[in-house]
């Protein structure tokens, strides 16, 4: 009998529960996902901006990112079908 309170104890009612605990890991993972994920983007971001110290690389990205030109020069823009952002409601897999 005291066996079977102990382990009810330990499972369920207990600070320190087995329930508790693997609620807790469950978030420390997804925290360590995140962590993880911000510092990928944090090296990304910092290569990026490495490359725009570079005055021929800012123009580039102006161009690219902004559709920039320079004066009496035509720009024309070439979207790809893969390319083009469709709301979920049109892709449809048949």
């Amino acid at each position: 009998m005291v066996l079977i309170f102990f382990i009810v104890w330990m499972l369920f009612l207990d600070n320190y529960s087995y329930i508790e605990q693997r609620v807790l890991n469950k978030k420390i993972k997804e925290l360590e996902d995140n962590r993880d994920y911000y510092k990928r983007e944090k090296r990304n971001d910092s290569i990026k901006i490495k490359k725009l110290k570079n005055s021929n690389q800012i123009e580039k990205y102006a161009r690219e990112k902004y559709y920039m030109k320079r004066e009496k020069e035509d720009v024309y823009i070439i979207e790809f079908e893969k390319e083009i952002d469709k709301p979920k409601e049109e892709q449809t897999d048949f």
